[in-house]
């Protein structure tokens, strides 16, 4: 436990870079320094700080779900109202999301680093390239998030321009933060992530590791969240060809107070959102209109939800099995990725025949009349439509209000607590969340322009 303890107290220096009482302070001499492929691995295999702590904001932030005034006057603290509420200043005093985003980052470099201090050989040759693969998995999808809550929507054509968030490519936490342009951070994601699917397995240990359809999952929602379809079908479709299960949803208890199990055939790579308080289903009540847009015979309506007070209903669908809510890759996004992608090529047929391949396992065995559409736009619609009801509560529909709304879907986000209404009209400066205080003081980096 001596190394460990050291890259914790390391990490503390990292996420405070510019205070000079922290870089005053020296290690204690006698702990050692993570340096073979074992201490590696094991680092990586450190749930918590992997695979159970994706920021939880931006699913806080999106329209999956609403509170009662009682819920939202319950929250324990400013920062969850002003989150809910969409106020300039959510984090005041801490770091919190900032913090679980970028410290797999510094792990993932401090083992990048320390692999540069190690012979590549025949006899390791499977490990070393696995280790790497991880590590550079695990800080793309870290840089992925980043930009997504801590940025503006990605615009092709403005992307040089548009403020991003620091890339961090070292563990010297003498190193100053500073932002960068946000088509640097994409195509540092996209260089993490593709070098990560050269060199991982097609099937890991547990799916708590990344693989090579995982990579490819990462790639499909990075160039999701860049609007390149055509790569963005390319690497779901990639996914698919190694990985295609789909739960029939048929098999399912709909009575248990989690239906799927963790760890399902549809999870490629498993990792968590932090359940932010307002997000927690003992408050979050889903959207009505949402609820109501499943059919009778959509069993996702009965595994997703379970009914609570005044007539309201709460999430039970994730994939972890628990309370927990999923963020991780599974099937079911590669195929409505890929579905997306179709019909914004034109190829209504290849679309509506990856929608109809999940819906045939979301409804009710004999009752799935396929879907058809009028031409790719009315695909489209469909599609969308379906990813709303399919993906929700995974940290993924504030980044597609961002995309959507980019490309003129018009979707204004509304709040209505303890008398009062907030608004969150498309391409509000308010998508990119305010970066901490104590980050912006400490590092001397530009806040997001509210």
């Amino acid at each position: 436990m001596k190394k460990y303890s050291y890259l914790i107290y390391t990490f503390f220096i990292l996420v405070l870079p510019g205070c000079k009482k922290f870089l005053d302070a020296k290690p204690n001499a006698t702990l050692d320094v993570p340096a073979t492929l074992t201490d590696f691995q094991a680092l990586l295999d450190r749930y918590p700080v992997i695979n159970t702590s994706d920021p939880g904001a931006g699913e806080a932030s999106a329209d999956n779900y609403y509170l009662f005034t009682a819920d939202y006057l319950a929250l324990s603290t400013d920062q969850y109202r002003n989150m809910y509420t969409w106020q300039p200043a959510i984090f005041p005093l801490q770091t919190n999301d900032w913090f679980y985003c970028y410290r797999p980052v510094f792990t993932s470099n401090t083992i990048l680093e320390g692999l540069k201090n190690i012979p590549l050989t025949p006899q390791n040759n499977q490990a070393y390239n696995n280790v790497k693969g991880q590590a550079l998995f695990a800080r793309g999808k870290a840089f992925l998030i980043a930009a997504g809550l801590w940025a503006s929507a990605y615009d092709p054509a403005n992307a040089p321009k548009q403020l991003g968030i620091p890339i961090r490519l070292t563990a010297d936490f003498n190193q100053q933060s500073v932002r960068s342009s946000l088509q640097e951070n994409y195509n540092q994601v996209i260089a993490d992530l593709s070098a990560a699917a050269a060199l991982l397995p097609v099937t890991p240990l547990s799916a708590l590791r990344p693989s090579k359809p995982a990579a490819y999952g990462m790639l499909a929602r990075a160039y999701l969240n860049m609007q390149a379809y055509d790569k963005a079908g390319l690497y779901a479709d990639s996914c698919l060809q190694l990985r295609n299960i789909l739960t029939d949803f048929n098999n399912l208890n709909p009575t248990a107070n989690y239906p799927i199990a963790k760890f399902s055939t549809e999870v490629i790579e498993d990792s968590q959102l932090i359940t932010e308080a307002p997000i927690n289903n003992t408050r979050a009540r889903i959207d009505t209109s949402l609820y109501g847009s499943y059919a009778p015979n959509d069993l996702r309506k009965s595994i997703f939800f379970r009914a609570s007070t005044n007539s309201s209903h709460v999430f039970k669908g994730s994939y972890e099995g628990a309370v927990t809510l999923f963020a991780g890759i599974a099937t079911d996004e590669m195929y409505l990725i890929r579905a997306e992608c179709f019909a914004r090529a034109g190829n209504t047929t290849a679309a509506m025949a990856d929608l109809n391949t999940l819906l045939l396992k979301r409804f009710l065995a004999g009752s799935f009349i396929p879907y058809s559409a009028s031409g790719s736009n009315d695909a489209l619609t469909q599609i969308l439509a379906e990813r709303r009801k399919e993906l929700l509560m995974r940290g993924l529909r504030w980044l597609d209000l961002k995309r959507l709304n980019r490309e003129g879907a018009n979707i204004t986000v509304t709040r209505n607590v303890n008398g009062q209404s907030f608004m969150l009209t498309p391409n509000d400066l308010r998508y990119a969340l305010p970066i901490p205080d104590d980050i912006i003081q400490l590092t001397g980096m530009q806040q997001n322009p509210r």
